[in-house]
Order: structure tokens, then C-alpha cells, then sequence
């Protein structure tokens, strides 16, 4: 079912072995980190970390995010950043702490060829305000967080096809479906024409259920259940 779809599979994380071993998954395009996945890992040297990938994953994209929070530090570190490899994508946040849009750094950044990764989007608008600010740039990503969509209660499948429509603009810009909560999110991506999808390791390794025949699964459940009790030693 996987071999058939066009959405391609990002996987998102901070485990440098789990990334490592996705790496040579098949079913694995790219790879996305953020400061918040590094921090609950223990990292401490977000250069090493990086590094130690990128001597391992040549030809995956992989992201990597800045975490500074003002224009000036921001374009340092993503030049910093855009220097580690050809593969390389500079995750940079759609505004700052205090809302102000990146879009104009966004279109610099772009336009002398660093591959942004534009992070943490929401709305069509903002949508908009970053296609337009690399239709004219390198190769690059946007990054609309449709799981938190949904955390809020509203259907992130209306902004995410409207956004497919949107990055018509920009033909080198890919969208990805961020923040995804189930296995029904890649197909959901997939209907829409979304280009990627990230999934966190544990995510991932729900593909096996994809297609699963459900009288089957109903099966499998009631035995985890029963052999989950014997196990505890339950009695009444």
C-alpha cells in the first residue's frame, strides 16, 4: 500500500541509533529534528549531534532547527547551519516569540539558496505569506502542523488541500503534514496531495496495521487482552 502512495515519509526525532537504523528503511525519505525533540533526548551539543548524523545520512534531506529568536542571530545560524551538507534543510520558525513574521528573512534566506524548512504554521494565511516568500528561492519546505489543527478541534483537511493549492505558486516548495496523531493522517495527506508527512518513531511503527483486515485485528485485541490478564495473574 506504501509502494503506491505519492506522500513520502519523513521520519521525526532526536534518537541519533533510531535515526540512524531508519536510514536504511525503505520506507523512510527524509529526516526532521527540532530543538524541543533534542532537549527531551539529553542533548546538550546540538553542532555534535548533528554532525555525527550528517557523517552517516548523505543523500536523506534532513532538517535541522534554528533556536534563536531575533532576526540577526537567526540568519547566522541558519547560514551556520545551511554549511553542514547539500542535504541540509534550516527549520525556521514562521514568526518569533512576539509574532513577528520571518517572511522577509524567510525570502532572503531562500533566494541565496538555503534550503529553509518554515516551521509551525497553522493558517492558509500564513501559507500564503511563506509561498510567496520562496517561489522565487531554493528547494524548500513548509511546515503547516495539521495534528495540532485537529488538537484544537478543527479539521486540519480543509487548510491542508487548500494549501496544496496554494504552493502551486512555488514549485520547488513541498508542504508537509506536521504533527501528525495516527496512521489515518498519511492517508488522509495522501488524498489531499500533500507532498510529506513526519511521524515520530512510535508512529512509525504503526505502518504495519496499514491495511490491516479488522476482523483480524478485532482478533489479535481480544487474545492482548486475555493473555495480558493471565499475565497479571488477575482472579475474582
Amino acid at each position: 500500500m506504501l509502494e503506491q502512495m505519492s506522500t513520502r515519509i519523513f521520519a521525526d526525532g532526536a534518537d541519533l541509533d533510531g535515526i540512524l537504523a531508519l536510514a536504511a528503511d525503505p520506507r523512510i525519505d527524509g529526516f526532521t529534528t527540532n530543538p524541543t525533540l533534542m532537549w527531551k533526548a539529553g542533548l546538550t551539543d546540538y553542532a555534535e549531534f548533528a554532525q555525527r548524523l550528517l557523517e552517516r545520512i548523505t543523500t536523506h534531506p534532513i532538517s535541522f532547527e534554528v533556536f534563536a529568536d531575533h532576526v540577526e542571530e537567526i540568519r547566522r545560524q541558519a547560514r551556520v547551519i545551511a554549511a553542514w551538507g547539500s542535504n541540509v534543510y534550516v527549520k525556521v520558525p514562521v514568526t518569533t516569540t512576539r509574532g513577528e513574521s520571518l517572511a522577509p528573512l524567510v525570502r532572503e534566506l531562500s533566494e541565496d539558496g538555503v534550503q529553509v524548512n518554515v516551521t509551525a504554521l497553522f493558517t492558509t494565511t500564513q501559507v500564503e505569506l511563506i509561498t510567496a516568500a520562496v517561489k522565487d528561492g531554493a528547494a524548500s519546505c513548509i511546515s503547516v502542523f495539521a495534528g495540532r489543527v485537529a488538537d484544537a478541534g478543527i479539521d486540519p483537511l480543509p487548510i491542508m488541500s487548500h494549501s496544496v493549492d496554494i504552493m502551486r505558486q512555488a514549485p520547488r516548495a513541498e508542504l508537509i503534514w506536521a504533527s501528525p496523531r495516527e496512521v489515518l493522517n498519511l492517508i488522509q495527506a495522501e488524498q489531499v496531495g500533500c507532498h510529506i508527512i513526519t511521524m515520530t518513531h512510535d508512529l512509525l511503527k504503526k505502518l504495519d496495521c496499514l491495511g490491516k483486515d479488522l476482523e483480524q485485528y478485532s482478533l489479535e485485541t481480544v487474545r492482548m487482552f486475555h493473555g495480558d490478564a493471565a499475565a497479571a495473574g488477575f482472579t475474582l
